[in-house]
C-alpha cells in the first residue's frame, strides 16, 4: 500500500503554509522533500518503503542545502550597515562639533541630527569623524585640516 503522489503534494503545501506561521525556518526545506517525493512517485509509482526513503533523503539534503543558503545570506556585505543597529552604521561618518567638549564629552552634528559624543576636548566647529560607539554615545576624533596654502590633491582613481 503506497501513499498517492497527490498526498505528498498536499503535505508539501501544508508544510509550506506552516512555515509562514511557525517560528523557525526549516519546514520549507522539509516541504521540498515532500514535493520531490510526490514528483518521483507520480513519475515512477514507487512503493511505500521507497517513498519514505526518498522523503527522508530528500528532506535531509534540502535541509543541508538550506543551512548553507542561510549561512551565506546571514553574512554582512562589506560596506553595509548592520541591520537594526543604526549607531554602528554611523562609523566613518563626518560631522562637526556643535557643543564644545569638556572632560571628553560634548555634542556633534551629523547631517541634521545632534548626537552625544565622547572624545578628546574639542572646540565648537571642529570637523570630526565617528570612530566608534560606546553605549549611546558616539566616539569621535578630530579631522585634521589641510593648511590653506596647500592646494587640494587629486586622489588617484580606484
Amino acid at each position: 500500500m503506497a501513499i498517492p503522489w497527490w498526498i505528498w503534494m498536499i503535505l508539501a503545501g501544508l508544510l509550506g503554509l506552516a512555515e509562514m506561521h511557525v517560528p523557525g525556518a526549516y519546514l520549507m526545506w522539509i516541504a521540498l522533500g515532500a514535493a520531490l517525493t510526490g514528483a518521483v512517485d507520480a513519475a515512477f509509482g514507487v512503493s511505500l518503503e521507497s517513498q519514505l526513503a526518498i522523503f527522508v533523503v530528500a528532506s535531509a539534503l534540502s535541509c543541508t542545502a538550506g543551512y548553507f543558503v542561510y549561512r551565506q545570506a546571514g553574512r554582512h556585505r562589506h560596506g553595509e550597515a548592520p541591520l537594526n543597529d543604526r549607531m554602528m552604521g554611523m562609523l566613518g561618518e563626518r560631522g562637526t562639533v556643535c557643543e564644545a567638549f569638556v572632560s571628553g564629552r560634548g555634542k556633534v552634528r551629523l547631517g541634521d541630527s545632534v548626537w552625544l559624543a565622547a572624545g578628546a576636548d574639542l572646540d565648537e566647529g571642529t570637523p570630526i569623524i565617528v570612530s566608534g560607539v560606546r553605549g549611546t554615545r558616539l566616539v569621535v576624533e578630530a579631522v585634521s585640516r589641510r593648511p590653506a596654502a596647500d592646494p587640494p590633491q587629486a586622489e588617484p582613481a580606484p
